[in-house]
């Protein structure tokens, strides 16, 4: 099919092809064109069919109206690609593509694409984690427009970032189970209540235990106790809920600091004859589909990856140069309550 040319709409709605050019580059306005030959210029270029030749127009500009989107697995993980959802609707919204491409965390690999997508002079370039973690930030990202997503740069450096309000979630836990009355019996899982006690190299731990503290410690609460956990997962939250329930003080509330860890811990208070909710309230963190179908449903609150991907963009198109020491935008994480939070027995 002939692609339909500016000087055929041109033509058909009587104007000259530079008028033509200049309404359907949005400069209508600033080039004193009326709103009648505005009206009668787009209604030829939507009747006719018209596209505006892409490659021309980056030839032109020196634009390609593009984004780099490099990521360690979050294409191919369940739990995070509504990041790349946020950041498609946010490009699409201010007429940009978005190239998206994986490094399964090799270095090489990703300071290979960076450069790939620097050579196609991408608009700008947005590195993304699969969790909140403390990262090493490339040469090529000082090169221009570059934004960190769900990472924090390890050294000082102008490269904004965007991350999850870790700490405010953590606040926001206590703050739910100080709530509902609990004000001893209360164990983490997932860290220990020492310092140096967290999982290396992982910002959502720090943080969080910061927040639950913060907020405990300003009600005169303190943390009965912890567990240290290598991996967050069912095996290791049943494993470590087990310990914490034959300590005393006898656990009243648990704060898991992942979906997956409280999986385990719902299955080791079944296993000793315990509910969740009436004798031991359970709080945790991510909101994965899982929170909603256990039984009571997980009180969790939620990541929010749609709109850390939205705010990647917004920051790296519309937020200008960050300064010298590089600015964080922290994305509010929603509390999702449910059942099983009650008050202490």
């Amino acid at each position: 099919m002939t692609r339909v040319t500016l000087a055929e709409v041109a033509r058909q709605a009587g104007v000259s092809q530079t008028t033509a050019s200049f309404v359907l580059a949005g400069r209508g306005e600033e080039m004193r064109i009326s709103a009648q030959v505005e009206a009668r210029v787009r209604q030829a270029a939507h009747e006719s069919g018209y596209r505006p030749n892409v490659v021309s127009r980056n030839l032109r500009t020196g634009t390609t109206h593009t984004i780099g989107f490099v990521s360690d697995t979050v294409a191919t993980t369940p739990f995070a690609g509504h990041l790349i959802w946020g950041a498609l609707d946010a490009a699409r919204e201010r007429e940009h593509l978005l190239l998206i491409a994986e490094t399964e965390g090799d270095p090489d690999l990703e300071k290979e694409l960076i450069e790939s997508m620097r050579d196609r002079q991408v608009g700008g370039i947005v590195i993304a984690s699969m969790y909140t973690r403390w990262t090493t930030v490339p040469k090529g990202l000082l090169e221009g427009k570059s934004v960190l997503l769900n990472a924090l740069p390890s050294k000082p450096c102008p490269v904004a970032a965007v991350v999850p309000d870790e700490a405010e979630g953590g606040r926001d836990a206590a703050r739910t189970l100080l709530r509902a009355g609990h004000t001893d019996g209360i164990y983490v899982v997932g860290v220990g209540t020492k310092p140096g006690q967290v999982p290396k190299g992982g910002v959502a731990a720090v943080e969080r235990l910061a927040g639950i503290k913060e907020v405990l410690s300003g009600a005169g609460v303190s943390l009965a106790g912890g567990a240290l956990l290598k991996d967050w997962q069912p095996r290791d939250g049943y494993e470590a809920s087990l310990r914490l329930l034959g300590r005393k003080p006898e656990p009243k509330a648990l704060i898991c600091l992942n979906d997956r860890v409280s999986v385990g811990a719902y299955q080791a208070l079944e296993d000793k004859g315990l509910k969740v909710g009436r004798d031991v309230s359970v709080v945790s963190f991510d909101d994965e589909p899982v929170a909603s179908w256990l039984r009571p449903q997980l009180t969790s609150i939620a990541i929010p990856h749609y709109e850390l991907g939205r705010k990647a963009i917004e920051v790296l198109l519309d937020g200008g140069h960050s300064p010298p020491e590089g600015t964080v935008y922290r994305v509010p994480m929603p509390i999702r309550e449910r059942e099983s939070v009650g008050t202490p027995p």
